[in-house]
């Protein structure tokens, strides 16, 4: 998927807590993470997206991803709903 779809979506999550709860629950069809983050703002959410086989996809910044999202701010994850 692309930052094409994530803008396209009707549904999806922003912002790591709220996308690490939709891969939990198993509603994330795809997640996206900006390769700036930090690493302990991601690194559970890209655990537990290898354990669930959730398709991850990188993002160079996270004013990219952010502005995809339809937000000002950067944004460390954003993740596509089923």
């Amino acid at each position: 998927m692309t930052l094409d779809d994530l803008k396209a979506a009707r549904r999806r999550t922003v912002g790591t807590k709220q996308t690490l709860r939709a891969v939990e629950k198993g509603n994330a069809l795809c997640v996206f993470v900006a390769r700036d983050a930090e690493e302990r703002v991601v690194s559970e959410l890209l655990r537990l997206c290898q354990e669930t086989g959730t398709p991850v996809e990188w993002v160079d910044h996270m004013a990219v991803l952010g502005k995809a999202c339809g937000i000002q701010v950067g944004a460390a994850s954003a993740a596509i709903l089923k």
